[in-house]
C-alpha cells in the first residue's frame, strides 16, 4: 500500500539589500497562506541543488539575482494532516532592490527588523527570534 503522506522540501532566502530585508506578500487566492507575508523562495525540484533551487525561485518570484550565504535555520510544519513542509532558510545578499513580482505575490517591501516583526506571521517571527535572524549583521 502506497503511503498517502507527502513531504515537501522548500528553500527560503532572507534577502538583504542595504540593511533591509525583502518580504513578499502571497496572492489572496493562494492555496497556502493567502495574503500573508514571507521571504521569497519555494520548493526544490527532484535532483536539484539546494542553493541552485533558491537562486531559481528568487529569480522567478522577484527578478533579483542574489548571492546565497550560509543556512540560517531549518523548520518543519504540517500544512495539512497528510502534508509536512520542511523549510531551509538561507542568508542572501542582493546588489539591487528593483523587484519584479511573479503572479504568486501581490506586493513586496524592503523592511527594517521592526517592520519584519509586524508583517510576518507569528510562527515565522517566532522562528526568526529563536534562530537570531533579527541579530543578523547589517540588518537595520
Amino acid at each position: 500500500m502506497k503511503n498517502s503522506h507527502n513531504i515537501v522540501v522548500a528553500v527560503k532566502g532572507v534577502i538583504l539589500f542595504e540593511g533591509k530585508m525583502l518580504l513578499v506578500q502571497r496572492a489572496a487566492d493562494d492555496y497556502v497562506g493567502a495574503g500573508t507575508w514571507e521571504c521569497a523562495g519555494g520548493k526544490i525540484e527532484f535532483g536539484e541543488d539546494l542553493e541552485a533551487a533558491l537562486i531559481r525561485e528568487i529569480v522567478e518570484e522577484t527578478g533579483l539575482t542574489v548571492t546565497v550565504g550560509h543556512i540560517l535555520y531549518a523548520a518543519a510544519f504540517m500544512s495539512d494532516p497528510a502534508r509536512q513542509v520542511v523549510i531551509l532558510t538561507y542568508s542572501c545578499i542582493s546588489k539591487q532592490n528593483t523587484v519584479r513580482l511573479s503572479r504568486e505575490h501581490v506586493d513586496y517591501k524592503w523592511c527594517t527588523k521592526e517592520q519584519v516583526k509586524t508583517l510576518l506571521p507569528p510562527q515565522i517571527t517566532a522562528d526568526f527570534e529563536k534562530n537570531n535572524i533579527f541579530e543578523l549583521k547589517g540588518l537595520m
